[in-house]
């Protein structure tokens, strides 16, 4: 696929832009026979995806859609190699901005994504997204969640317990030793799936690091800081605190992330630090529970508390898809309010284009609220220069929960997988 390819698709695109938008309908295909369109989805996102595709087969009775959805780690890895085959689903989950194998700009630059500049999304879509969805000027996915990383807390739990959402560092702690006190855990981890590592790291560095130092991205690729010599040292340092303070089950590289839901679902964690759409996975296993989603306080003043928050899912389109009609109609889905509505009522994250029909899920409030004042940051691998940072915090995570390196040891290797520029 070459990028003369791509300037081809983006003038078909535009083409079927208008002829989509007269007819039955602005989301209705019309074709001679039932098409089978594959669509590949991150696990996570299942209940939001399984709303999406009912309501476009209703709209579009004569494409019928299967969804594939397979594990974060498995994607990102295998996703790549399947395009390049010429073995890859028409539309796909593709990670917002740089930092892993399926993320936009890396799949981009292979030629494996078309052009989505002139679907209509664009018209709506937040300028301040565009960063995470575009690569030298033209649009290559979809965005559909702003989504949060914090701490998923169980209502119930909590109050067996007798606890409330920690707002400060010392009030976590203190809550780790009262669920310890009751026979539970506060935080289930499940550092056996290699994505779950970065999570906790992320979580607490939105603090340690962006609460004072706002341009560390931007210094970073200036060269004017280091992983090893900034707030990323003590956010590792409070991560493995929490773990020798006992907040984890046992065992945390033995678990896997459906054993961590199973435990906040039956009772034995009061909480997850996990990305917004676990949320919808929690209540379908255990739909009784009261969930709400917090940031994870990392000091003791809770005016310096950042979350993480950004684009989470997004899709892209198969340059190659033998279906580009049905294909480009269901990214458009996508990117309508009907469609980021469902996808996230669904979910429980935030549309990614916002709309006023929206209603917010009491869950997440806080995080629409940290969104509309500001004290989120992007996730920290959508600005990293290469996936190798992000494999790298991995197997960092994994070696110091196994007792093979020290922080300063993570740290040097974080630095130079950063300094390994494509």
């Amino acid at each position: 696929m070459t990028r003369t390819s791509h300037l081809l698709g983006l003038a078909i695109s535009l083409t079927l832009a208008a002829t989509t938008t007269t007819g039955c309908g602005p989301f209705v295909t019309e074709q001679d026979g039932p098409v089978e369109l594959s669509v590949t989805a991150s696990a996570t996102d299942r209940s939001a995806m399984d709303a999406v595709v009912a309501e476009f087969h209703r709209l579009n009775p004569n494409t019928h859609v299967t969804v594939d959805y397979s594990d974060t780690g498995d994607l990102q890895q295998q996703l790549p190699g399947r395009l390049r085959a010429g073995d890859g689903p028409d539309v796909f989950t593709v990670w917002p901005g740089n930092g892993n194998p399926a993320s936009v700009t890396a799949l981009e630059h292979d030629d494996l994504l078309e052009n989505l500049s002139l679907r209509r999304f664009n018209l709506t879509m937040p300028l301040g997204v565009k960063p995470v969805t575009d690569v030298n000027g033209g649009t290559f996915a979809v965005p559909v969640t702003f989504s949060g990383i914090g701490t998923v807390l169980s209502t119930e739990a909590l109050h067996a317990i007798g606890g409330a959402p920690p707002r400060t560092w010392t009030e976590l702690l203190t809550l780790c030793d009262k669920a310890r006190d009751h026979g539970k855990v506060l935080l289930a981890l499940g550092n056996a799936t290699p994505w779950v590592t970065q999570l906790v790291t992320y979580a607490l560095v939105a603090t340690t690091v962006y609460a004072d130092e706002p341009d560390f991205d931007s210094d970073m690729e200036l060269g004017k800081e280091t992983f090893a010599d900034s707030g990323w040292r003590t956010a590792l340092r409070k991560y493995m605190e929490m773990d020798g303070r006992g907040c984890f089950n046992a065992d945390p590289l033995d678990t896997t992330y459906e054993e961590t839901l199973d435990q906040v679902a039956t009772g034995r964690a009061v909480g997850v630090v996990q990305v917004a759409s676990v949320l919808s996975e929690l209540r379908a296993a255990a739909p009784g529970l009261t969930l709400r989603m917090t940031a994870l306080p990392a000091t003791d003043d809770p005016d310096d508390t950042r979350m993480p928050g950004a684009v989470s899912a997004a899709y892209g389109l198969n340059p190659d898809t033998p279906h580009r009609k049905e294909a480009l109609a269901f990214i458009d889905f996508l990117g309508s309010a009907r469609g980021q509505n469902l996808y996230n009522r669904s979910g429980a994250t935030l549309p990614a284009i916002p709309n006023a029909s929206f209603t917010v899920d009491p869950a997440i409030r806080e995080v629409a609220k940290r969104q509309k004042a500001g004290t989120t940051v992007p996730f920290m691998d959508q600005r990293w220069p290469n996936s190798t940072v992000q494999q790298t915090h991995f197997a960092q995570v994994e070696a110091l929960f196994s007792g093979t390196t020290d922080i300063g040891g993570a740290l040097a290797a974080l630095d130079k997988a950063y300094r390994e520029r494509p």
